[in-house]
């Protein structure tokens, strides 16, 4: 499924949340569809189940899974509506990531590629990783 790096700096918990956001997001998992088991996750990436148990935790805070006690965590519905406070968040985390970007070099046509690109409907597919 994906790997976790035990010596990044950034916590494991969140880079679980990244790579199942990812998938989500991807369409790789479709709504309503189940996520595998905190137990199962936690076997097949050798970490903590409770680190598991805060990423799927966190996920459903912000929307992207919900969970039927007994039953298990789920993808949620794609909501059409976004809240006015996350968006404001994502706009300013774009901003932040776009104008590095620009101070890196890259112009402006390629970021407006880039974003082209992503709204391709080639949604599932992950070997695209330029």
């Amino acid at each position: 499924m994906f790997t976790i790096d035990t010596r990044s700096r950034i916590p494991i918990y969140e880079q679980l949340m990244g790579k199942l956001k990812e998938l989500i997001i991807r369409e790789v998992w479709k709504e309503d569809e189940q996520l595998p088991s905190v137990r199962s996750l936690a076997q097949e990436l050798t970490i903590n189940p409770n680190t598991i148990q805060k990423a799927y935790r966190e996920l459903e805070r912000e929307g992207y899974i919900y969970s039927i006690p007994g039953k298990g965590s789920f993808v949620a519905p794609v909501k059409k509506e976004i809240s006015g406070e996350r968006m404001m968040v994502l706009k300013k985390e774009l901003e932040r990531i776009v104008g590095e970007i620009l101070f890196l070099g890259v112009t402006k046509e390629d970021v407006i590629r880039l974003i082209e690109k992503m709204d391709a409907p080639e949604r599932g597919s992950e070997d695209d990783n330029s």
